[in-house]
């Protein structure tokens, strides 16, 4: 199981993702802390949240994969992933845009962002 980050850590790392320039570490951080709060708001294991390099994790009730890819997928960059955690971009925006990659039926995880962080 991965570390917790702290709330206070989490924090600051998004504040500093947030801001000018930066540092890949700061944007780890603020992406995996985020990753994190939506897993705590949305348990489950029927949806798979991937911002590459950085973490995923599944969240939402409901029926879960074993193996392989899972049938629900949405898959984003750091920035969007920051903008929709944050409440700065909303899903339809980012979904028209082609900033996000949704596949499945259960995919659109609209109702549970932004994350209070």
């Amino acid at each position: 199981m991965a570390r917790k980050i702290d709330t206070e850590e989490g924090r600051a790392a998004v504040r500093a993702a947030l801001g000018d320039a930066p540092a890949r570490q700061q944007t780890a951080m603020a992406v995996r802390y985020l990753l994190q709060l939506l897993e705590e708001k949305a348990p489950g294991k029927s949806v798979e949240v991937r911002v590459p390099p950085f973490g995923a994790v599944q969240v939402i009730q409901g029926l879960s994969h074993h193996r392989g890819t899972p049938p629900n997928v949405v898959e984003t960059d750091a920035a969007t992933w920051l903008a929709l955690a944050t409440g700065a971009s909303t899903w339809t925006d980012a979904v028209s845009e082609g900033r996000i990659a949704v596949s499945g039926t259960r995919a659109d995880i609209s109702g549970i962002l932004p994350v209070r962080w």
